[in-house]
């Protein structure tokens, strides 16, 4: 594996690999990696020859009150267990080479973007939207990976894509989970032993919610009962718990198409956010 923090070398490496004529897929991460994360590098090895990932975390995103000092890293493990998963190349450029001095370009993709996580931390999916795009076109992959966890990033860079004529496809993973059903993040590390156990709670309650919604139950009523059984766990403040429409993100007061139920909330100084596919009743 090669390990580059040289955008040169990066185009020229990629060059290289890519003069077979096989598929070149990128996994983008900002590391501390987990089984989430390795998931998806074999999800890149089913749609490619060869694999790029990439480790950056991103200033752009972060708001000034949120966790980028913190954030954990780890890249020397990180870099182990990407070798020994056969990837191809390891892309880790530093925040100097992805924003040299005089960056003045932003990334900003309204509708999906607007509510939910768009609305909680403000700026947030333009900073997504800004180093995708980057990584994109340093990278050039066919094909592109994505955990669904971050449900709402994932219809951002969709819309992304599609807006600015790439060439590439987006591939979302199923969000993956802990035995226990607790979805895997690099957060999760942040979380003591007593609010592991409690943030047991946030799948727990969106699963208690798709059941009454596909029941019958009207989506306030349902949404309203999570809040409050994430409350009775500890949680607050509570973001949102909200049923929107599973492309356009649009909040529904009617379970009548294909869905999607989001959460998002504080446990302690962690924010956790999870969120499943409601199928439309009929």
């Amino acid at each position: 594996m090669q390990t580059l923090s040289d955008l040169p070398a990066l185009r020229a490496a990629v060059q290289a690999l890519k003069s077979d004529g096989k598929p070149l897929v990128l996994v983008p991460t900002m590391g501390a990696l987990h089984d989430g994360h390795m998931a998806l590098v074999e999800e890149a090895r089913r749609h490619g020859r060869h694999v790029v990932v990439s480790i950056f975390v991103n200033p752009k995103q972060f708001g000034p009150n949120e966790d980028l000092d913190a954030y954990p890293r780890r890249e020397a493990k990180d870099a182990q267990m990407l070798g020994a998963a056969g990837v191809d190349i390891l892309w880790m450029p530093t925040v100097a080479v992805m924003y040299p001095a005089g960056f003045a370009t932003n990334v900003s993709v309204t509708g999906v973007s607007d509510g939910l996580d768009g609305a909680a931390r403000p700026g947030h999916f333009n900073g997504v939207a800004t180093v995708v795009l980057k990584l994109f076109n340093q990278v050039q992959p066919d094909v592109a990976i994505f955990g669904e966890k971050d449900y709402q990033q994932l219809a951002v860079i969709r819309r992304m894509n599609s807006d600015m004529d790439n060439d590439i496809e987006i591939v979302g993973m199923p969000t993956q989970r802990a035995e226990d059903g607790l979805a895997l993040s690099s957060r999760n590390a942040y979380l003591s032993e007593a609010e592991r156990k409690a943030a047991l709670a946030l799948p727990r309650a969106l699963g208690e919610a798709k059941r009454q919604m596909e029941k019958g139950a009207s989506i306030a009523s349902a949404t309203e009962k999570a809040r409050i059984l994430l409350e009775n766990h500890g949680f607050g403040p509570i973001d949102y718990v909200t049923l929107c429409d599973a492309e356009t993100l649009e909040e529904m007061t009617v379970l009548d198409r294909p869905a999607r139920l989001l959460g998002a909330a504080k446990l302690g100084k962690t924010r956790l956010i999870d969120n499943i596919a409601v199928a439309p009743v009929r």
